[in-house]
């Protein structure tokens, strides 16, 4: 019988611990088994909601940890922005201080977990498009995505921010007021 093939590098598992050489495919079986139970318990995680920021970005209580959550597949208006309190208030009545059920898509750049949320059983993202407080992120959003019909019932039926005449969406909102911010920057400098 052959000798088995050991990894050279081996693993250190903690301070004062003592370096390991396991078989190639041990390590494998073991970083196979690792990833399948963290992806199992980020898939479905659940937690209470303790805190709303704005109408798309909530914080939950999970294991004695807050997390801050992006709702995936929306974008609501920025507080600053005309329908940021009630979009904020819409989510904060759906959600706060109940138990959220977190399917979890991934991480965005503000290191906030992305999370399809159902509160109390209802789906927060779809909601908050349905009550008219958030638009479908269409940069991200599926195409053929259920929100986008939701989005254009509440269009139709001007509720939320459709009640403006001209309702800015949110990330033209933050463009302009990145241009606006860049453009006096430049004007003070000269």
């Amino acid at each position: 019988m052959p000798a088995p093939d050991y990894n050279t590098r081996g693993c250190t598992f903690g301070a004062g611990m003592t370096k390991v050489n396991l078989p190639r495919f041990s390590l494998s079986a073991l970083c196979l088994t690792l990833l399948l139970a963290a992806s199992a318990v980020h898939a479905d995680t659940r937690g209470r909601v303790v805190s709303v920021h704005d109408g798309d970005t909530l914080t939950v209580l999970i294991d004695h940890r807050q997390v801050r959550v992006r709702l995936t597949d929306i974008d609501a208006p920025e507080l600053r922005q005309l329908f940021g309190t009630r979009s904020r208030q819409s989510l904060s009545d759906l959600c706060f201080g109940k138990t959220a059920a977190l399917d979890v898509r991934g991480q965005d750049r503000y290191k906030r977990t992305l999370a399809q949320v159902t509160c109390a059983g209802t789906d927060a993202n779809a909601e908050q498009v349905r009550r008219g407080y958030a638009w479908t992120f269409v940069r991200y959003a599926r195409p053929g995505s259920p929100l986008l019909a939701l989005e254009n019932e509440a269009r139709t039926a001007h509720r939320g921010l459709w009640r403006d005449s001209a309702p800015v969406a949110p990330w033209d909102w933050r463009r302009a007021i990145r241009e606006s911010s860049r453009a006096s920057y430049f004007r003070a400098g000269s």
